[in-house]
């Protein structure tokens, strides 16, 4: 029996190939994306047309509104959406404690279907300076993790897996297209205009990047 994972999956690159990897490791994907109060929904769109080719039915989409807090330019429309960022800045699109709270939802899913491991998509190398997307967090989340769960008392582990921590936006792009990954499908934009991509924000820009980097034609429609 193949092994089962939880993979978060947003609808963009990043996900998309982690799921991809996943995959291509022969475990059973079950996969979760969240609506957490976010500005647009375009991206969940994009998540739920990746999984249905992907894994088809085992995908769960979770609501969370995130924007009862705010705190971001992603969950609050009254923050402006940021045009740049400086090198060591986190911008207004961090939104606080994402990471730490989808996790904790994969982590009880895990214990739930009866799996060990839990991929994400974060990336330390073309990324936003967010203070969840280093592996020093990863690594101080899994222990905790393994402190708060049933088969962590009975010697079992889960493990967080994060496939693309250290690739580049264009190393992610070439090793997608290995996977046979249609990219055209995934959305990685902070503010979408009627479904497409934004083409201006900072994540369309380390998207445009990427795919001219990797020497790769960029199959993105974008709204602008």
């Amino acid at each position: 029996m193949r092994k089962k994972a939880i993979i978060l999956l947003s609808g963009g690159m990043d996900s998309a190939t982690t799921l991809a990897i996943a995959k291509s490791q022969n475990y059973n994907c079950f996969a979760l994306t969240f609506n957490y109060g976010q500005r647009n929904s375009a991206e969940i769109t994009a998540a739920k047309s990746l999984a249905q080719d992907m894994i088809g039915n085992q995908h769960k989409i979770i609501d969370i509104d995130l924007g009862q807090i705010g705190g971001s330019a992603l969950t609050d429309p009254s923050i402006a959406m940021p045009d740049k960022c400086a090198e060591h800045e986190i911008p207004a699109t961090y939104v606080p404690a994402r990471n730490t709270i989808f996790l904790s939802i994969a982590l009880g899913y895990a214990e739930v279907i009866g799996s060990h491991d839990i991929f994400i998509g974060i990336n330390a190398i073309d990324y936003s300076n967010y203070p969840d997307c280093r592996k020093e967090y990863i690594n101080s989340f899994q222990k905790m993790a393994n402190l708060a769960i049933k088969i962590g008392l009975e010697g079992s582990e889960i493990a967080i897996h994060t496939p693309i921590l250290k690739l580049s936006k264009a190393e992610i792009i070439q090793r997608g297209i290995e996977l046979k990954i249609d990219f055209s499908k995934t959305l990685t934009c902070y503010d979408p205009q009627n479904q497409l991509a934004c083409g201006v924000c900072l994540s369309c820009d380390i998207r445009k990047r990427g795919f001219e980097n990797a020497g790769v034609a960029d199959p993105t429609v974008y709204g602008i």
